[in-house]
């Protein structure tokens, strides 16, 4: 007996609001940052289409939302324990050893935590002008955001750990040698009490050279920590505090980075960006593609899995290839491919391998981040990337013409009168994309304000036109995006320290020196290139592999004469693949709870479809000509 289709959407549950006023006011002060931020990067258009002054120092206003919004929503994906997170094997474990996992992890977690809490306290009120003010407010005083959130951080993570005698005490002791490490800011924040600043000094001259020793033993303990669970920026941050230890350098360094990190004019395009994606993905919009193109598409060999590819294409490059699109579609898609007669292990495949596949795409936010960390232009990414992408959604979509020969899969015939009332309901999500295309490729509007747009457009298409959303619950799709948001933004905040770490250290312009004495081939170096980022993007998150590897990446570029555009989309390409590597790539962990399906079983399901891609990827690699194509729609 046939089941019924899973709803779009159905398994992506908002944040429940735990622990009283604290929990309610993260998630409306949450709303009103976002919603905020949304309003005034639109405003400038308005201005300059009616003439009428704008909000004096607006920029400065959105730079302080994208602050908040990055630790308000990491304190809420904090709150539900839902920081991205590499847990290989933890699964595996026992209860009871879970339990214990969990209690040394969460103590590795409230150390690091205490020493970015005291740095970015020093930082926050030693590293900015005293007459520095944004409106009324002290800089300073908006800053302090950075200290409070690791501090409830803390707190939540002594909190997760299971309520039994000694298990939490034992998690809050990482206090204490957090505290030791965080000597020297705090020697610093103590300046004003000669007594208390000599204590610390004398304290830190005799605790420096113990805490040095450990350098590598703490490494492996943040690594293996990491492995089993601790957040991704958790490993991210401490691997940069370690390190600016060693060399003897400021510990501030580190949120002072993040902080010009989420400072970047560009940055406030991706929260924006997300929120537009979630609202996308938590209407019916979904629906009413695959009706529009089942229609339309239905009547060819392998019409279904087309279909799948398509819309997994567009619902990624709105939701950043964050896992979303698999766990918002995969289930209405798989319940398609199947009724349709295509083998469940080749449909969890199609479906795991599609869940990134639109990353090339405008409004990606990879693409995005990838030019502002590698300093390529944005607009010349996007146009760069659209045949590349092109070609891997065409990839499997021959595999699924293949499927559908080989086992007879069923077609429907083409009726026009079924496809003109699908393309009718569905017009304006398939505009949403072209719109974005000509008002940011065109330079209508900034990136930006082109991103506040489709907020307003996914908002006033799905809550007005559709009522897909009720108007009481748009908050709750706010608060999705706002735990993606968080978990991003806060990895790229972290990401930043270690990323200046390594530039500082001259780790790019080591590596240039040696590739060239190790390698004299451009064609070796692309393909080591395209090796390393594999694995690279096996076992980080797309967004701090880019604002680590990027820095890396460019420098030897340039010396084998390789187009900084080009490099951008071989990076970027190489990171979709990352989601499919076994054993930790995202989306085989999305696909197995989604399709529930146990990982071994779903790395046989994505393995032919990981080979076909890889072999685009190399064509992509070694053919310019497909990311240079269409650089002269580009106006400038």
């Amino acid at each position: 007996m046939a089941t019924s289709p899973p709803i779009l959407g159905s398994s992506l549950p908002a944040p429940a609001s735990r622990g009283g006023i604290l929990s309610r006011s993260e998630d409306l002060l949450s709303v009103v940052l976002i919603g905020l931020m949304a309003v005034l990067s639109l405003l400038p258009v308005l201005t300059r289409l009616f003439s009428v002054p704008g909000i004096r120092g607006s920029a400065d206003y959105i730079r302080q939302l994208v602050l908040w919004t990055a630790f308000t929503g990491g304190l809420i994906t904090s709150r539900e324990g839902r920081h991205l997170a590499l847990s290989f094997g933890y699964d595996s474990l026992g209860d009871n050893a879970k339990t214990w996992v969990k209690c040394c992890t969460s103590f590795v977690d409230v150390f690091f935590l205490t020493i970015l809490m005291l740095s970015s306290l020093s930082f926050s009120l030693m590293g900015f002008d005293p007459s520095a003010v944004v409106g009324v407010i002290p800089s300073w005083i908006l800053a302090l955001i950075m200290p409070a959130g690791f501090l409830v951080m803390i707190v939540r993570a002594i909190g997760h750990v299971a309520h039994r005698p000694g298990l939490r005490w034992i998690a809050a002791a990482g206090i204490l040698p957090g505290l030791a490490f965080g000597l020297a800011p705090l020697s610093s924040l103590l300046a004003f009490s000669a007594v208390l600043s000599h204590a610390s000094t004398a304290a830190q001259a005799t605790l420096v050279p113990i805490l040095g020793s450990l350098f590598l033993p703490l490494v492996l303990v943040l690594v293996a920590a990491a492995i089993l669970g601790s957040p991704i920026f958790v490993l991210l941050s401490g691997l940069a505090v370690l390190f600016f230890f060693r060399s003897g350098g400021a510990l501030e360094t580190v949120p002072n980075e993040g902080y010009v990190m989420l400072s970047g004019p560009l940055i406030p395009a991706i929260p924006l960006f997300t929120l537009a994606g979630f609202i996308i993905s938590e209407s019916k919009a979904g629906e009413r593609l695959v009706k529009l193109f089942r229609s339309a598409l239905g009547w060819l060999p392998g019409g279904a899995t087309i279909m799948s590819v398509l819309i997994c294409a567009f619902l990624t490059t709105f939701t950043g290839a964050s896992g979303v699109t698999i766990l918002a579609a995969g289930g209405l898609l798989l319940y398609i491919l199947t009724q349709d007669g295509y083998r469940t292990r080749f449909s969890t495949g199609l479906l795991t391998a599609s869940g990134s596949i639109g990353l090339l795409f405008p409004p990606s936010l990879p693409v995005i981040l990838y030019g502002v960390i590698a300093q390529v232009n944005i607009k010349e990414l996007y146009a760069g990337g659209i045949l590349p992408g092109l070609f891997m959604v065409l990839t499997l979509a021959i595999m699924g013409v293949i499927e559908s020969t080989r086992h007879k899969a069923p077609r429907t015939p083409f009726k026009l009168a079924e496809a003109l009332p699908a393309l009718r309901d569905s017009v304006f999500e398939i505009l949403l994309p072209i719109l974005i295309l000509v008002l940011f490729l065109r330079g209508i509007m900034t990136l930006v304000e082109t991103a506040a747009f489709s907020v307003l457009y996914a908002f006033v298409v799905e809550v007005i036109v559709h009522r897909d959303i009720k108007l009481r619950n748009v908050p709750s799709v706010f608060l999705k995006s706002v735990v993606i948001m968080g978990g991003v933004l806060v990895i790229l905040w972290a990401a930043n320290g270690l990323s200046y770490y390594l530039v500082d250290a001259q780790l790019p312009t080591r590596m240039v020196a040696w590739m060239h004495a190790a390698i004299s081939s451009k064609i070796i170096f692309l393909l080591l290139v395209n090796l390393v980022l594999l694995v690279v993007g096996s076992f980080l998150e797309i967004y701090s592999s880019i604002t680590i590897v990027a820095p890396l990446i460019v420098p030897l570029g340039v010396a084998y004469g390789v187009n900084p555009l080009h490099l951008g989309i071989i990076f970027l390409a190489n990171m979709e693949l990352g989601y499919l590597m076994p054993p930790v790539g995202l989306n085989l962990f999305l696909s197995s709870y989604r399709f529930e399906r146990p990982l071994a079983t779903l790395y046989r399901d994505v393995l032919p479809f990981l080979l076909v891609l890889l072999a685009a990827v190399l064509v992509i690699t070694y053919v310019p000509w497909m990311t240079a194509a269409l650089r002269p729609l580009v106006k400038f």
